[in-house]
């Protein structure tokens, strides 16, 4: 399965479906809150669940969260010109977005450490970047044209000197988010796929990390952006600060991710 869509038919599907959004109806016994709207990159999504949930509970607001792709997010947003955050899966897209004044401001909130998920046991014996080369193998990687986990990827193999044309011929599968690739290990569907550190560790019972050496990776950055047209500018500052704030992290460990740059 080589499909590469385009991201504006992937955009128009959503703008025409609605996938991935979650929102919660308004309780009309309380009083008025503000809405948030928060587009987050699929991998942050058990982070992201928490964070809603304790932010509505300690402040009069009701945050939707739209869920997919970083670049498909990106794309999006550039089309309605509407929501108040955006929380992708690399600061590149972050910086995309500021670039088109679409970001007021901007704050970490945690890091990305590429590696490699492989089925329990590693009947493969893949033990490196090099080994997913190899005949036979089947690989799942994230499409770079949608989401942040395979633009990383792409970097890292160049980075180690692995074409696109070295890899491509055991490319069996490519996602538009990080989280379908974990779920083809779930499924014994695939070899090996390369994921982010924290999605690796919700498929533990199914498979097993082999880590990428920290001279031979890349690691992405991840920002939570105010976007220029929010409406409740000052709500969403207040959540990206909640974000990055020590409460904030220890959600972010509590769910296996890296909140200090890796050494």
């Amino acid at each position: 399965m080589r499909t590469l869509l385009g991201t504006a038919a992937l955009v128009g599907a959503i703008l025409l479906c609605g996938c991935g959004a979650r929102e919660r109806p308004a309780d009309k016994t309380e009083p008025a809150s503000a809405e948030l709207l928060l587009y987050c990159g699929a991998g942050l999504r058990p982070v992201a669940d928490d964070l809603v949930s304790i932010f509505e509970s300690t402040h009069q607001a009701k945050v939707a969260v739209d869920y997919s792709g970083s670049e498909v997010l990106l794309s999006k947003i550039r089309v309605v010109h509407k929501g108040d955050l955006y929380m992708p899966g690399e600061r590149h897209y972050i910086e995309q977005a500021a670039h088109e004044n679409m970001i007021l401001s901007q704050t970490p909130v945690c890091y990305f450490v590429p590696t490699i998920l492989v089925q329990k046991g590693n009947p493969r014996n893949i033990r490196s970047l090099k080994d997913l080369t190899g005949p036979g193998v089947k690989i799942g990687l994230g499409n770079p044209q949608a989401c942040a986990v395979g633009r990383t990827t792409r970097q890292v193999l160049d980075k180690n000197g692995i074409s696109w044309g070295d890899i491509e011929k055991n490319v069996a599968f490519q996602s538009l988010t990080v989280n379908e690739l974990g779920l083809q290990i779930q499924a014994g569907a695939l070899d090996a796929v390369i994921v982010w550190d924290a999605v690796a560790k919700y498929y533990q019972s199914y498979g097993e990390e082999v880590a990428i050496p920290m001279r031979e990776n890349v690691i992405s950055a991840v920002d939570i952006g105010v976007l220029s047209f929010s409406r409740n500018r000052s709500m969403a500052e207040e959540f990206a600060q909640f974000a990055a704030s020590e409460q904030g992290k220890t959600i972010f460990r509590k769910h296996c991710y890296t909140v200090e740059l890796p050494q």
